[in-house]
């Protein structure tokens, strides 16, 4: 009896630290101020996720700037064995833990997953690389290939500079930063892209006023387009760390959506149709405008004689004003 309670109690215990360690996996370290790297948003399985940031992060970073090197390693980061059993990523972990270790911190990956603060977000941090070069080069390929490379991972954002998320540190922090950009002789269109998690002190509204304020101090050539802007201006806000970034063609590689950017794009409506169309339709208002202008006339005719009306009767004090 009692051997079948202890193998009980086991299973019990093992349910339990199986369910903690899934609930959420933290890296050796949390996302500060001062770090570099990539911002990646997944659905629900961040164990996954981050088997998936490893092989796609990897293989385009050997390809852009070549493979990693390292003097007493026997292998690279941890999701280059397998994908995605969570066997597989612990020991994988372990092993890129005592790496660190050994090495006295010395040799850090170039690559290391933190914990961002935030649930179904993970953050990459990177070493001695470019995070927006790489995300860059990954989204342009697959938006060429149209090669879909990952399951659970839904937008790779990177984060070029960080600062304490508060909206005077902020904002001093992105005078210097937008400068490369934005600050006279260089101008660009532009949009604000701005979400904030576990943060409730920022105000969505005040923040992007504030920064399309300070662009616009930088160079007034410097123009909002929310439709297709040159620069696209990201900035990220998880508990007390900002992360910032300016990303070229958000837009067009679907706010860097990797799995909306492999999808194929509408087809284009054919020019010769809407040629036709528009003529049409140009006939149809040259039919109508004479009537509707001349509705248009009479309304604006109306309101005048009205307001003038009024006027009368103010000046008049035969009407009191509030």
């Amino acid at each position: 009896m009692s051997a079948v309670q202890n193998e009980s109690r086991k299973r019990s215990k093992k349910r339990y630290v199986s369910g903690q360690q899934g609930k959420r996996w933290k890296g050796s370290r949390e996302l500060e101020v001062g770090m570099l790297g990539i911002l990646i948003t997944c659905n629900m399985n961040e164990r996954k996720c981050t088997a998936e940031a490893f092989n796609l992060l990897n293989e385009y970073a050997d390809k852009l700037f070549g493979p990693e090197k390292l003097q007493d390693s026997k292998g690279s980061s941890s999701s280059e064995e397998e994908e995605g059993e969570e066997e597989d990523i612990d020991v994988a972990l372990k092993k890129e833990v005592a790496q660190l270790q050994s090495s006295g911190g010395k040799r850090e990956r170039r690559f290391q997953a933190l914990d961002s603060g935030a649930n179904n977000v993970i953050f990459i941090r990177t070493q001695n690389l470019e995070p927006d070069k790489l995300v860059h080069h990954i989204l342009s390929d697959l938006h060429t290939t149209k090669k879909k490379k990952s399951r659970v991972i839904l937008r790779m954002l990177p984060v070029t500079g960080t600062c304490k998320a508060f909206q005077e540190d902020m904002l001093k922090y992105l005078t210097t930063f937008l400068e490369p950009w934005f600050k006279t002789p260089n101008s660009a269109t532009y949009q604000i892209a701005f979400k904030a998690r576990n943060s409730s002190h920022n105000k969505r509204e005040e923040i992007i006023k504030s920064i399309a304020g300070l662009v616009g101090k930088l160079n007034p050539k410097n123009k909002v387009d929310l439709t297709n802007p040159e620069l696209t201006i990201i900035v990220e806000v998880i508990k007390a760390v900002c992360c910032v970034s300016v990303a070229k063609d958000y837009t067009l590689y679907r706010k860097y959506n990797v799995q909306e950017v492999v999808k194929e794009d509408a087809p284009k409506p054919d020019a010769a149709k809407m040629k036709t169309n528009l003529n049409a339709a140009e006939q149809e208002d040259e039919h109508n405008g004479g009537e509707a202008e001349k509705e248009e006339e009479k309304k604006v005719a109306e309101d005048e004689k009205t307001e003038a009306q009024i006027e009368e009767k103010v000046d008049k004090g035969l009407l009191k004003t509030a």
